[in-house]
């Protein structure tokens, strides 16, 4: 049988895998009704296979990429889950301090794609930080099934001030200029608009697909937004009318951009839900807001 494309794949199908993957269905849930979409020579196999993240061939930055300085390091989370690990990155012989950037993982810990998109920050000229909300419980357990189930035994809130505390730590850090952004991904997308929201000296965030603040906690965002959706994210989507409401009546500085005929998870290079077009726009436009407000 030929390789699967993303074109033979129907909607229906990254529909139920936004499901799965965000818990509103379970694995043995999520395999009975793939079946239906296994038609044509297509098997559930061969579906399953090609949905689910490949993160031994889609590393962009290597571990060891000798451009940067990479290490794992850990920092305390008092209101939070006390020591909390992450990976550390910056560009080898920096000259001078440099502006920093949290990057946030969705709701599985700190995988592969996340660590890389660490490591595409510091490449940027930033010091990243990629913290690990599932440090209390073991870390990253080495696939994302388990990955999500254990940070389903996790306070968001409380998640929540694991990332404030990487954002002071980076701040406070000797190499960091003390300007610090904000990028996440899905469950990340939503720390990052509730870190605008706690955090008044924050100096940019950028959701992407992620969920949105009350309009009375927008109301506290001081920082700068640039935020990320895709058009099919349905899900996701539906909470923007009221935000951008909010922003616009508490005359928050924020830009939206919505990718056409793009999933939930667009700019993940590790699945089919992967939009390279809108990826690379999305991260050029991230780039360029973080050198607009924390370079200067």
């Amino acid at each position: 049988m030929k390789p699967l494309k993303k074109e033979d794949i129907q909607q229906e199908v990254f529909d139920l895998y936004d499901d799965y993957a965000h818990n509103r269905l379970d694995r043995r849930g999520f395999i009975e009704k793939l079946s239906v979409y296994a038609v044509g020579g297509i098997t559930v196999g061969s579906l399953l296979s090609f949905i689910s993240p490949d993160y031994l061939n889609t590393i962009l930055v290597p571990q060891d990429d000798p451009r940067l300085d990479s290490k794992t390091i850990t920092y305390e989370s008092p209101k939070g889950g006390g020591t909390i690990s992450g990976l550390l990155s910056m560009p080898k012989n920096a000259s001078g301090k440099l502006p920093g950037i949290v990057v946030v993982h969705e709701n599985r810990g700190l995988n592969p794609y996340i660590a890389d998109v660490g490591r595409r920050a510091a490449l940027e000229g930033f010091i990243s930080l990629a913290p690990d909300a599932l440090s209390p419980l073991g870390g990253y357990p080495g696939n994302d099934d388990e990955g999500r189930t254990m940070q389903r035994q996790r306070d968001r809130f409380e998640m929540l001030e694991d990332f404030i505390a990487a954002f002071e730590y980076l701040k406070n850090n000797e190499n960091c200029t003390g300007k610090v952004g904000v990028v996440g991904f899905c469950f990340g997308g939503w720390i990052s608009n509730m870190m605008a929201v706690k955090l008044p000296d924050l100096g940019a965030a950028v959701p992407f697909y992620g969920g949105q603040p009350s309009a009375e906690e927008t109301a506290q965002i001081k920082a700068p937004l640039l935020i990320h959706y895709g058009e099919l994210d349905t899900r996701v989507n539906a909470g923007w009318p009221d935000y951008e409401k909010a922003l616009k009546e508490n005359n928050v500085d924020y830009q939206m951009f919505m990718y056409p005929n793009a999933n939930h998870g667009f700019h993940n290079n590790t699945t089919p839900r992967y939009d390279e077009q809108a990826a690379n726009l999305a991260w050029k436009r991230t780039i360029e807001f973080f050198e607009k407000y924390l370079k200067v």
